[in-house]
């Protein structure tokens, strides 16, 4: 298989999370962009629950895809806690696992 060219922008690209991360060493930027993630996340979550509220026929596939994501993120989470380097991308997977997790819930509890 043929090797992609690192122009500046692949390479600018693979720099750019050690670039976030160094922009998060302020706890107050950290604290922010981990609220940002868990609100969009929310957002994310109450969307799904009222488009699939809203077509019937949608409920069982969303539940199948929120269960894969959410488990797909626990299992992502254990390979990161062992990581040291990793705090920053632990927090952001547990912001946005949280996230998605109580907007479905909020959504549940408006459809009773």
């Amino acid at each position: 298989m043929a090797r992609l060219q690192q122009t500046r922008f692949h390479r600018s690209i693979d720099r750019a999370w050690e670039r976030l991360e160094r922009w998060a060493t302020n706890p107050w930027r950290r604290l922010s962009l981990q609220l940002i993630v868990l609100l969009e996340c929310f957002v994310i979550g109450t969307q799904a629950g009222a488009i699939t509220g809203v077509v019937d026929a949608l409920d069982p596939l969303m539940a199948l895809l929120a269960v894969a994501l959410i488990e797909l993120a626990i299992r992502l989470r254990a390979g990161l806690i062992r990581n040291p380097e990793a705090r920053l991308r632990l927090a952001l997977l547990d912001m946005a696992r949280i996230g998605l997790l109580y907007g479905l819930l909020i959504e549940g509890f408006k459809l009773l």
